[in-house]
């Protein structure tokens, strides 16, 4: 089971936004995989699936610790594979195990795990304007149920 769609966000706030409407519906076992360059806004949305869940702590980047572990409604489990040189590391770092499945996972730079990352997962890929302006392009895949419900019940305008 799969779906597809496109967003645009046109400023950080509205990158949040969606990331915020991502956090209030996830479910146990959500699995969000950002995919973009730097600056795509993959942090800010991030920053948003904390907010939606009701994470109070400081949500960064954990590109130099790879995860930081959040308590909300449901636990956040924030990765960065940025600094990782191939996706066995994320194995050999226990980036996932079965804490996960009981808490919302958001994987920046997730491109970079290949096929490390669980089939089921919604998968945002950010591309930024090419006029320099803070527009992006959101296009996003849910794979299995848990995902397209997610999907469409935060992306798809009713």
């Amino acid at each position: 089971m799969e779906s597809a769609g496109t967003l645009r966000s046109d400023a950080p706030q509205e990158t949040r936004a969606i990331g915020h409407a991502l956090g209030s519906h996830a479910h146990s076992g959500t699995l969000v995989a950002l995919i973009g360059p730097l600056g795509a806004g993959k942090t800010e949305l991030a920053k948003g699936v904390a907010e939606g869940l009701g994470v109070t702590s400081v949500v960064n980047s954990p590109t130099f610790v790879l995860m930081n572990e959040h308590a909300g409604r449901l636990r956040l489990f924030h990765i960065d594979a940025y600094r990782l040189e191939d996706p066995d590391e994320s194995v050999a770092a226990g980036l996932f195990d079965e804490r996960q499945a009981a808490g919302v996972a958001v994987v920046e730079w997730a491109d970079r795990l290949a096929d490390r990352l669980p089939a089921e997962r919604l998968e945002l890929t950010m591309v930024p304007e090419p006029d320099g302006s803070d527009r992006r392009q959101i296009s996003w895949r849910a794979v299995g149920s848990t995902h397209l419900r997610l999907a469409n019940e935060a992306l798809v305008p009713r």
